[in-house]
């Protein structure tokens, strides 16, 4: 066999139905939409929910109770792992100079760092938020950590 003998296994390779080419296409005159109707029609169809005119459920229903998502803080994170590669010995690693390496986009409520992936520099951390394994890994390099978190 050689590459010139080689080819896709039969109707591997479909046409595809090509709409409105006249009649004698198969998909000529209505182009498979059927006749009038609001399906039809350019644009045609109804928006997601929709129930024909009938109140639609999501309006039916009553809405109550509580929902934090207005209010909830959204943190940027930050893996340890991260910060191992892209800081040297001493630095400090805070919102600013994380910006400033384009580890993270400033876009969010606060910072925080998880504890993903191992850390053999001293750096000084003045972020947000810490979780209990980044603080055990910090404190083991001999980092510290400002303020409380």
């Amino acid at each position: 066999m050689q590459l010139h003998d080689l080819k896709p296994a039969k109707n591997a390779n479909k046409n595809r139905k090509r709409r409105g080419r006249g009649s004698s296409s198969g998909l000529g005159t209505t182009s498979g939409k059927g006749h009038k109707g609001q399906k039809a029609r350019s644009g045609g169809g109804v928006r997601p929910g929709f129930e024909g005119g009938q109140m639609p459920l999501a309006r039916r229903l009553p809405k109550r109770g509580f929902n934090n998502s207005r209010f909830s803080k959204v943190f940027e994170i930050v893996n340890l792992e991260v910060l191992n590669n892209n800081f040297n010995e001493g630095e400090t690693v805070n919102r600013e100079s994380l910006i400033e390496k384009k580890i993270i986009k400033g876009n969010g409520d606060g910072v925080k760092i998880l504890g993903s992936g191992e850390i053999n520099k001293k750096l000084f951390f003045d972020v947000d938020k810490l979780s209990r394994s980044a603080k055990d890994k910090i404190k083991q390099t001999g980092g510290e950590i400002i303020g409380d978190q």
